[in-house]
C-alpha cells in the first residue's frame, strides 16, 4: 500500500492523445501540443470515412512524430471476418516498425500483435466496464484499455488499479453502447462496426404510433447525444487514475483538432481558474460541436444531454477562398487567387496544408500589382502578408455565426 501511494505522487501528467484523420490534422495536433496521435489506414478502422492514411505514408508519419517526440497509435479496431485474417496479418506485420501500439477490438488482432511483439491497447469497442474484464485483457497481454464510455469517475479509478487506463475526454458520443450501434446498418446497409456509420441518429425524428397518432416531443433529436466536454471538471479527470486523455475526432477538420488539443493541453498542464475555464469553453464553442455534456463521468445522462441541432453548434465556420500559388519566404508574402468569396482587411483566415498544418492569421495587408487594397473579390490575384506557408496550401475565411 505504501508503494502505491508513492507511485501516485510521482505519476506523470496524463498523456494527451489527439486524432489525426490526415496530414493536415496530424500537423495541427503536433503544433497544438499533443503527446500522442491516433490514426487509421484505409481499412480496418472505425472511421473508414475519414481521409485516413496509406501504408506508404507510415515512414513520413513516423519521422514527423519522432522529430516532435509524439507517440503513434494505429487503430485497427473493426470486427474482422475469416476472409480478412491473412490481410490483417500482413498489415500488422508491415506497420510494426512505425507504431508505438495498435488499438484493437478483435481478439484475432490482439493475438497478431502478440505474435509480432507489438504493444496493443484494447479499444472502447470492447466495452470494458469492470475489474474482471480488465484482468482478462491484462492477462492476454494488453498494455492499456480504452474503457467503455458508460463509466463514472469512481468506477474508472477502481479499474485503473488493475491496468493502465485511457479515457475519452472530449468529442462526439454515440447514443448506443460504446458506439456498437446497428441503426446505420439496418437503415442504410452501412455498418458502424465496420467504420461506415453515416450517423442517422443525428437527424430529427417524429414519433408516431401504428394508428398515426403523433407524440408531441420537445426535442426532435431524440437519438443525438451532445458532445462530451470534461473541461469544467478537468481536475477530477486528472485524479481519475487514467493515464491517457483522448480527444475524439478523426473525421473532424484541422481547426477542430488544433483548437481542442490546445485547450486541453493548457488544462492538463495547469490548474485553471473558473474565469479561464469559461474563456476556454468559448474557444471550444468556435469549432464543431453539438452542445456539451459531461457524459457518464459525473452521473447518468439526463434529457438535457441530447443535442438540439442536426448540424454543428459552432460559433464559427470557414469559407474556402483559394490556394496559394507562390510564397516568398524573405518578405513573408503569399500569392493567392480568390476562386470564390471576398476578403477584406481585418478578416481572419485559416491556412491549411499537409506540411503547414493549420495557421490562423488576421489580414493586415493586401496588394494587387503592388498597390495596396482594402478588399479583394472573386477572380482577384492578390499579394498578402502571411506567416510561413507553402504553395498549394488552402486559404479559408473565418466567419462568425450569429
Amino acid at each position: 500500500m505504501k508503494n502505491k501511494k508513492i507511485n501516485m505522487k510521482v505519476r506523470k501528467k496524463i498523456e494527451l492523445l489527439a486524432p489525426a484523420g490526415d496530414f493536415e490534422c496530424l500537423k495541427a495536433a503536433i503544433d497544438a501540443g499533443a503527446d500522442a496521435i491516433y490514426f487509421g489506414l484505409k481499412e480496418f478502422n472505425m472511421r473508414i470515412r475519414a481521409k485516413n492514411f496509406k501504408i506508404s505514408d507510415l515512414p513520413k508519419i513516423n519521422k514527423l512524430c519522432n522529430e516532435n517526440k509524439v507517440k503513434k497509435y494505429l487503430t485497427l479496431n473493426t470486427i474482422i471476418f475469416d476472409n480478412e485474417l491473412s490481410r490483417i496479418e500482413k498489415v500488422v506485420k508491415l506497420v510494426k516498425p512505425y507504431v508505438d501500439a495498435i488499438i484493437c477490438s478483435d481478439i484475432s488482432v490482439m493475438m497478431l500483435c502478440k505474435k509480432y511483439k507489438i504493444p496493443f491497447h484494447v479499444s472502447t469497442q470492447m466495452s470494458v466496464s469492470n475489474i474482471e474484464s480488465a484482468k482478462f485483457f491484462k492477462k492476454l497481454g494488453a498494455k492499456r484499455i480504452v474503457l467503455a464510455r458508460e463509466l463514472n469517475l469512481n468506477q474508472i479509478k477502481n479499474i485503473s488499479r488493475i491496468i493502465p487506463i485511457e479515457i475519452f475526454g472530449h468529442g462526439a458520443m454515440c447514443v448506443s453502447i460504446s458506439g456498437r450501434c446497428f441503426t446505420s446498418q439496418f437503415l442504410f446497409n452501412e455498418s458502424a462496426n465496420r467504420g461506415k456509420c453515416i450517423h442517422p441518429c443525428r437527424r430529427a425524428y417524429t414519433v408516431k404510433d401504428v394508428e398515426g397518432n403523433e407524440l408531441k416531443i420537445e426535442n426532435n433529436y431524440i437519438f443525438s447525444a451532445k458532445d462530451l466536454c470534461t473541461l469544467p471538471f478537468i481536475e477530477k479527470i486528472k485524479k481519475s487514475g487514467a493515464i491517457a486523455f483522448k480527444i475524439e475526432g478523426r473525421n473532424k477538420e484541422p481547426e477542430y483538432v488544433y483548437t481542442v488539443t490546445k485547450v486541453y493541453r493548457e488544462a492538463i498542464d495547469n490548474k485553471l481558474s473558473e474565469t479561464r475555464i469559461n474563456e476556454l469553453l468559448e474557444e471550444l464553442n468556435k469549432v464543431y460541436n453539438k452542445g456539451f455534456s459531461s457524459g457518464f463521468y459525473l452521473g447518468l445522462p439526463t434529457n438535457d444531454d441530447f443535442s438540439k441541432t442536426e448540424n454543428s453548434s459552432a460559433k464559427e465556420k470557414k469559407e474556402f477562398l483559394g490556394k496559394i500559388s507562390h510564397y516568398y519566404d524573405k518578405i513573408n508574402v503569399a500569392i493567392l487567387k480568390l476562386n470564390t468569396g471576398k476578403l477584406k482587411i481585418n478578416d481572419e483566415v485559416y491556412i491549411i496544408g499537409k506540411t503547414t498544418g493549420l495557421l490562423r492569421h488576421k489580414v493586415e495587408s493586401m496588394q494587387i500589382e503592388h498597390k495596396a487594397i482594402s478588399e479583394a473579390r472573386k477572380g482577384d490575384n492578390i499579394g498578402i502578408i502571411l506567416p510561413k506557408c507553402r504553395k498549394g496550401d488552402e486559404v479559408y475565411k473565418v466567419i462568425k455565426k450569429n
